[in-house]
């Protein structure tokens, strides 16, 4: 009996049983799609990215690669998911605030929407997703109608009222004063009966970020405590396989240094994501991050660490296998950026980044078409607010730059706009943060013609002037905090005409500062000086926790209606000397 049962299964095997008992033990394939930093550019407008040539040697200049826009990030994720029997999107965060106008015009209910239809599962929260404060995160989040002005556009009380994210956000460090978690930590999903974790944390440094008054109440832990605590939930749950998603990253260098964003290697790499990669959960192999808005795709300690630029330029992926007997991910078979290709991309650049592409991703950068319904409804919001966003303002005779080395020439057009709002006030100088700087004031024929919309994507957050005293030595406090970030240059305030100083890179903190001037005449430390700030920064925001002990405070408008006087008056030239003497 007992060789006839042999026998039996021996035969049985033969007619492919063994053959399907095989496949169930095969590990089951998950394609992970990523997105960063969209910041709501439904529009492709003029983004563009800065690519290695394939087809030149390397260290030859980059190529200027048109790309983004919603309806072509639509079809490449549709594309790709056309190749996988299993998939998940996720972002790292800062999807929507500093914006442009249709998002920003729409409460951002637009972007949130069409990011639902694009098949977004997933994001954790960034920074900019508290810019209006945690009430309104929970709006966009839950659904509901936005608080409205007589010449707001809005959808979220008109006939299809606004029912809040498809996908889920996540985030594991915020934490209530009750000790409850706002937002969700993590979320669990299933692939052919495998359960998978995705966990999402947002940079602990958001409270500098974000106007205080919109986030009291809250703490943002550190981020790796915060996700492997969420880990640890999960494995009591029995989950084995871990995705986690930051809202923080790593820097590579300058652009002339930093690599090609499919290097591995990530020459230069530094910042905050690195310590946190090192201290995750071992179930934890893939990382996506934000915060940064640079391309990367680094392999560190065993982990991948991926990030697709920003502004829907860029999509990351990273195919897995989930092992059917342990439920653990495997190591990732296979990872890519790649760019979000559209319709103003050179047809020669299409053909030389698609060869360069390796199988089986070359295919989908190939095939992929823009989504129509994604398209007519981006198209239905930019006739909405082109006749607010085509409003002539100005005209500059020159491109108008931003950058972070030094003060910048937009950071300064910025600032001379906010002391003229303000000299009635009495203000001696204004100083404007260089994150409020979001794009620049480009110009190839000049004069050229500046719009509103232009002006808005220029300066987006709707912040009012400030004015308050400050004594010398407080203003020296004020810029000696200006410590080097993540990128490690420090973060320059922008200041007005009126105000000059000495800024000595190698000098022990504390001492970077000196010779600081207003008009010409050294600045004394008792005295009293009348200053211009936002009201981000009268809060102490993005760290300068000095400001905050201003008095004599006095309320000032807006800070886009002061750029906006300050165009119309008359044609505006890049302010031509910098106001802070940079020592390297």
């Amino acid at each position: 009996m007992k060789t006839i049962r042999i026998t039996t299964l021996a035969a049985a095997l033969s007619f492919g049983v063994f053959t399907a008992f095989a496949a169930q033990l095969d590990p089951v394939p998950v394609r992970l799609i990523g997105i960063n930093d969209f910041h709501g550019h439904l529009e492709a407008g003029n983004n563009l990215l800065f690519l290695q040539d394939p087809t030149a040697a390397k260290g030859s200049p980059e190529i200027r690669v048109n790309a983004g826009g919603a309806a072509n990030l639509a079809g490449l994720v549709r594309s790709l998911r056309a190749g996988a029997p299993y998939s998940f999107m996720l972002a790292g965060g800062d999807l929507i605030g500093a914006s442009p106008l249709p998002s920003t015009l729409f409460k951002h209910e637009t972007t949130i929407e069409i990011l639902g239809e694009i098949g977004l599962d997933a994001s954790t929260v960034g920074n900019h997703e508290f810019d209006a404060g945690m009430p309104e995160l929970q709006r966009i989040i839950k659904g509901g109608c936005a608080p409205t002005k007589p010449d707001d556009i809005v959808v979220s009380c008109g006939t299809s009222p606004y029912a809040g994210a498809k996908f889920k956000y996540l985030g594991a460090n915020v934490v209530d004063a009750k000790g409850n978690y706002p937002i969700a930590p993590y979320l669990i999903k299933e692939f052919d009966g495998i359960k998978v974790g995705f966990i999402g944390a947002v940079t602990k440094t958001t409270p500098q970020m974000v106007l205080p008054s919109g986030i009291v109440g809250l703490t943002f832990q550190d981020e790796a405590d915060a996700v492997n605590r969420a880990a640890d939930e999960l494995r009591a749950k029995g989950v084995r396989a871990m995705v986690a998603v930051f809202h923080e990253g790593i820097e590579l260098g300058t652009q002339a240094n930093r690599g090609e964003w499919n290097d591995t290697t990530c020459p230069n790499a530094h910042g905050p994501l690195l310590g946190i990669a090192q201290r995750l959960a071992p179930e934890i192999r893939v990382i996506f991050s934000g915060h940064t808005h640079q391309g990367y795709r680094c392999e560190i300690g065993g982990r991948l660490l991926i990030q697709g630029t920003s502004y829907g330029r860029g999509i990351s992926v990273v195919d897995v296998e989930l092992d059917r007997s342990t439920r653990a991910m495997l190591p990732p078979v296979r990872s890519y950026n790649l760019p979000v290709l559209n319709e103003r991309t050179e047809a020669a650049q299409r053909e030389k980044l698609v060869a360069a592409t390796p199988a089986p991703f070359n295919a989908v950068l190939r095939d992929a078409k823009p989504d129509a319904a994604i398209a007519a409804k981006v198209a239905q919001y930019v006739t909405a607010v082109a006749p607010k966003a085509n409003r002539p303002v100005g005209r500059v005779t020159a491109p108008i730059i931003r950058s972070f080395e030094n003060d910048s020439a937009a950071g300064r057009l910025i600032a001379d706009a906010q002391l003229a709002a303000t000299k009635a006030l009495g203000s001696l100088a204004a100083f404007m943060n260089p994150g409020g700087v979001r794009a620049n004031f480009e110009c190839t024929s000049p004069p050229c013609t500046v719009t509103f919309g232009q002006s808005f994507t220029m300066q987006p957050f709707g912040n009012s002037l400030v004015v308050m005293s400050l004594t010398g030595a407080q203003l020296k406090a004020m810029l000696e905090s200006q410590k080097p970030g993540a990128s490690g240059e420090p973060r320059f305030l922008q200041p007005s005409e009126g105000f000059t100083y000495t800024w000595t890179d190698n000098a022990a903190p504390g001492t970077r500062v000196s010779d600081m001037r207003f008009a010409g005449q050294p600045v004394e430390s008792e005295r009293k000086y009348r200053v211009t700030v936002n009201s981000f920064l009268a809060e102490g925001g993005d760290g300068f926790a000095a400001i905050k002990d201003g008095t004599e405070q006095l309320g000032g408008g807006q800070d886009l209606d002061a750029l906006l006087a300050w165009l119309g008056a008359g044609d505006r030239s890049p302010p031509p000397n910098t106001r802070i003497n940079r020592v390297k």
